[in-house]
């Protein structure tokens, strides 16, 4: 009851690095148990600077029942000026707390478990919308360490890619990137600075940019049938999304914060453009075509990050890696 861990990010990305199979089932199974109400989500929380406009740090709070029956809170920050220090955007770190007892057990670098636990929703959502583990053409727009994460997810899962396309502003991120693919996954990949023509003929594209304000605005940026991983959320314009299927994590936690799903709402006054979340698609509640293309937009639930980091927790734990604090509480009774 009264111990605690703090387990850092090598030996986080390492359990993940070993383990992205079984974290992509973890995904699944997460977000049918939210869907179930068997968890308690509440809206992220934001830190905001009057002097970095872009900066801010959010908390996610959380409960997960079940199994699982964990709470705690995710802090994570984002500074996209760390790009140009050559420092990743963002830093984290997770609190687990106990159930029954409201006591905390662990903190956890969380950066990883973040970036997993998006991958996992990413190609999770690829192998759901898209009915297999195939795409003759992979295109991938910013190429950071999600990016990153998400093709080495692909990858664990045994996804075949006949060409992967790099779009990056930045030339060296997107030749970087570019090599990791075709060096380390197999996959043979190009960088192409043209975004029209890196997300043409695309089976599945993935965004995952630092972007504020969507730029992809042209009413033929996707074809009917392009499934299109909305990770970094602010890419695509309102009109875009209007006209396709929508697939969320959960409807109420992304329609905010200038989103594109939110931005379409804003715009077109309601929510007739939203097919229905993940969790119902696994389900077969909701369902989509190849007469548009198919957007699948996650806000990020705090449930998800508790559920990889439990993942995570217990195997530091069983391999020792996990660093135990010794009388961490000043006090464990009350006299």
């Amino acid at each position: 009851m009264y111990e605690f861990s703090v387990i850092g990010g090598k030996t986080a990305r390492a359990v993940i690095g070993s383990s992205r199979q079984a974290i992509v089932d973890v995904v699944r199974d997460t977000y049918l148990a939210h869907e179930a109400g068997d968890s308690v989500n509440p809206d992220s929380y934001f830190l905001r600077f009057p002097e970095k406009p872009d900066a801010r740090i959010i908390a996610l709070p959380a409960h997960l029942g079940g199994e699982a029956d964990v709470s705690g809170i995710k802090w994570i920050s984002s500074f996209p000026a760390n790009i140009e220090r050559g420092i990743p955007r963002a830093s984290a770190a997770l609190l687990l707390n106990d159930y029954e007892t409201g006591y905390p057990f662990a903190c956890l670098e969380a950066s990883q478990i973040s970036a997993a636990r998006t991958a996992a929703s990413a190609v999770l959502a690829a192998e759901q919308l898209t009915g297999g583990r195939t795409a003759g053409k992979l295109t991938v727009v910013g190429a950071g360490i999600i990016a990153r994460n998400i093709l080495e997810f692909f990858k664990s899962r045994d996804w075949q890619v006949t060409s992967l396309s790099v779009h990056d502003k930045s030339e060296e991120y997107g030749a970087a990137l570019a090599a990791h693919a075709t060096d380390a996954l197999g996959y043979p990949a190009t960088t192409d600075p043209d975004l029209a023509s890196a997300l043409a003929g695309a089976d599945v594209v993935v965004l995952a940019t630092t972007a504020a304000e969507p730029y992809i605005v042209d009413p033929g940026a996707f074809a009917p049938g392009q499934v299109v991983l909305n990770i970094s959320l602010r890419d695509i314009g309102p009109e875009l999304i209007e006209g396709s299927y929508n697939i969320l994590d959960d409807v109420d936690h992304c329609l905010k914060a200038n989103t594109s799903p939110h931005l379409a709402e804003q715009k077109y006054g309601g929510r007739h453009f939203i097919t229905g979340t993940l969790a119902q698609f696994i389900k077969g509640e909701v369902t989509t075509g190849d007469d548009k293309p198919v957007i699948f937009s996650p806000f990020g639930l705090g449930v998800l990050d508790l559920a990889v980091g439990l993942h995570v927790f217990h195997a530091a734990r069983e391999s020792g890696e996990a660093v135990e604090i010794a009388d961490f509480f000043g006090e464990t009774t009350r006299w």
